[in-house]
């Protein structure tokens, strides 16, 4: 046997219904649709969430909450993410989204005091952790905030 010769099963194949062809094809005049009404017409569907005129669930639930429209969204970056980085170099922004550790928009970039600090690096970001500055200031290197 050959791709070529390949064929479905019979009876496991059925046309295509071509509805509104005509009377004589049992699928003409309303073509299914029944008569008249809200689904026989053209765009008749009922959106998600419509539960036949009764008060839908997303109208009868409370509003809750609130968003803050001032909040601010931080890139979270640890002490132990900074290893790859050579001994007196300049860690800020731009250096962290080369090196993969930064990725999105963010608002500002913090960093925080887990695992070790690597030898004299100076790191210049928007926030740093009073734990992360004394890791880095006992490990030979300066912390710039830029905000």
């Amino acid at each position: 046997m050959k791709l070529h010769e390949l064929k479905p099963a019979p009876g496991s194949r059925r046309k295509e219904k071509r509805v509104g062809r005509g009377v004589a094809s049992g699928w003409g005049k309303t073509a299914g649709r029944g008569n008249k009404g809200h689904k026989a017409r053209s765009g008749g569907q009922t959106h998600p969430g419509f539960e036949g005129g009764q008060m839908p669930l997303q109208r009868r639930l409370p509003k809750r909450g609130f968003t803050n429209p001032f909040r601010k969204e931080w890139a979270v970056v640890n002490l132990r993410d900074l290893a790859g980085f050579e001994p007196g170099a300049t860690v800020d922004e731009p250096a962290l989204v080369r090196a993969g550790l930064v990725r999105g928009s963010f608002d500002g970039v913090k960093l925080l005091g887990e695992g070790e600090a690597p030898p004299a690096l100076t790191v210049r970001v928007d926030k740093v952790s009073r734990g992360a500055r004394a890791k880095i200031e006992a490990a030979g290197g300066r912390v710039e905030e830029t905000t």
